[in-house]
């Protein structure tokens, strides 16, 4: 039995938070001890496993800001995981043999001043998630990246989610060359899928009664995300279909939104504009901050998954589809690339509009291929991304030995890991200040 602390930004609801629920649950399950410690957790915004008591969950620091002034953003998220740490370390009454940290590397330094072996999870290098079009932009994230980089090598196992994110994590941190990471691929909690749920009310809403051809996208309302591209291929599908065919098809869009988020707000009215633009708003149904009832009322309804994304790190939703023996239509790039076999399980396609369009049409054209690629998908998930297999890959790097050093210059080097990190914060500061 090991003690397994997660270390956690934001335990709301996206993929990351998925993939570390679904590993709080492996681990439990194999006989160990977990409990997550967060900055953020609203019981009204997270998934259920954190709500009901499944899973332990702390959450201490959310009084520290998030942004200043729209800005800061990455700044703030290191300031608030590196006082998480603080307290999981020197103040709470826990004693962890593993942490299991993800996202926000440079807390590490300060996990590593306990005797736990630390595990990070990189989902996908932070530094390659933003943007440096000013000088200025490039001066602030400078220091952040340097320690990205270096804080990440301080791991004991470094994790990502994908070949994929492997070879960009090689690629990107150049210093970490001899470290290559360990792939652990997400996975699903098979049960949830499996239990029968009663419909909720609002979900007779969801769907038209009238479609017969429902595609669905799941995803948070971000630009990355590439939504646009789900309307546009809609727009491009009514003028390769005949009229009778339009009337049967609708599309539903799901996503994660957070009213603490801008962008969630602001790209969700996007969406609705462009919707409105290309006269699609009695053709598209937007959900926001879906249940899990929902959610499996969704898939279970729907012909095919879009999956808009391209160069997605992993991507979650679509293993879901396809367990739900629904197939997916995806950008041909990233993390779809190991999950969809196309031609069999789904279509990988060009990031355009005609590439999307043409691919749905062939569900209109043949309405079987839907349940042929479907039942394919599910085989595929059962055999790659069962949760046995992931509880048992897990299980297995938290009970490695832990790697003999020196304790004191571990301390000694955290600390002086730390006192940079201060210096390079206040130096940014003080330079925006005086600009």
């Amino acid at each position: 039995m090991v003690r397994i602390a997660f270390v956690h930004p934001d335990l709301g609801i996206g993929g990351a938070e998925r993939l570390v629920v679904d590993a709080g649950l492996a681990l439990k399950s194999r006989g160990h001890v977990v409990h997550f410690f967060t900055s953020h957790h609203d019981k009204s915004h997270c998934f259920e496993e954190t709500r009901n008591g499944s899973l332990q969950v702390t959450a201490v620091g959310d009084w520290l800001p998030r942004h200043c002034f729209g800005y800061f953003y990455a700044f703030w998220a290191y300031v608030r995981m590196i006082y998480v740490s603080l307290y999981l370390v020197f103040f709470s009454s826990w004693r962890m043999d593993v942490v299991f940290c993800d996202q926000v590397s440079v807390c590490i330094p300060v996990l590593k001043l306990s005797k736990a072996r630390i595990v990070f999870y990189c989902h996908f290098p932070d530094l390659l998630l933003t943007q440096r079009k000013s000088l200025l932009k490039r001066i602030y994230r400078a220091p952040l990246d340097w320690l990205e980089e270096v804080t990440t090598g301080m791991a004991d196992t470094v994790l990502v989610n994908s070949n994929f994110t492997a070879e960009t994590f090689v690629s990107t941190f150049t210093r970490l060359c001899s470290n290559r990471p360990r792939v652990l691929y997400p996975s699903l909690n098979f049960s949830s899928f499996d239990t029968p749920v009663a419909p909720e009310e609002t979900d007779k809403d969801l769907i038209p009664p009238s479609a017969k051809f429902v595609f669905l996208s799941i995803n948070r309302y971000e630009r990355k995300k590439n939504l646009n591209l789900a309307l546009e291929a809609l727009d491009w599908l009514r003028n390769i279909i005949s009229d009778t065919e339009w009337k049967d098809v609708h599309l539903v869009m799901a996503g994660g939104y957070d009213d603490r988020v801008v962008e969630n707000k602001e790209h969700f009215l996007e969406l609705c504009k462009l919707a409105e633009q290309y006269n699609l708003s009695s053709k598209v149904t937007f959900v926001r901050s879906f249940s899990d009832t929902q959610k499996l009322t969704l898939l279970n309804q729907c012909t095919c998954l879009i999956y808009t994304p391209s160069h997605e790190h992993f991507g979650i939703v679509p293993i879901e589809a396809m367990y739900m023996k629904r197939p997916v239509i995806a950008v041909n790039s990233g993390g779809p690339l190991e999950t969809i076999q196309d031609g069999l399980t789904g279509f990988l396609c060009n990031p355009d509009a005609e590439s999307f369009a043409l691919a749905m049409r062939k569900f209109l054209k043949n309405p079987g291929l839907s349940s042929t690629l479907g039942d394919a998908g599910k085989t595929n998930v059962i055999k790659k991304f069962s949760f046995d297999v992931f509880a048992q890959h897990l299980h297995n790097i938290v009970t490695d030995g832990m790697q003999a050093g020196s304790m004191w210059l571990t301390a000694l080097t955290c600390f002086l890991m730390v006192v940079v990190f201060c210096v390079a914060c206040v130096w940014a500061i003080n330079f925006y200040d005086s600009y």
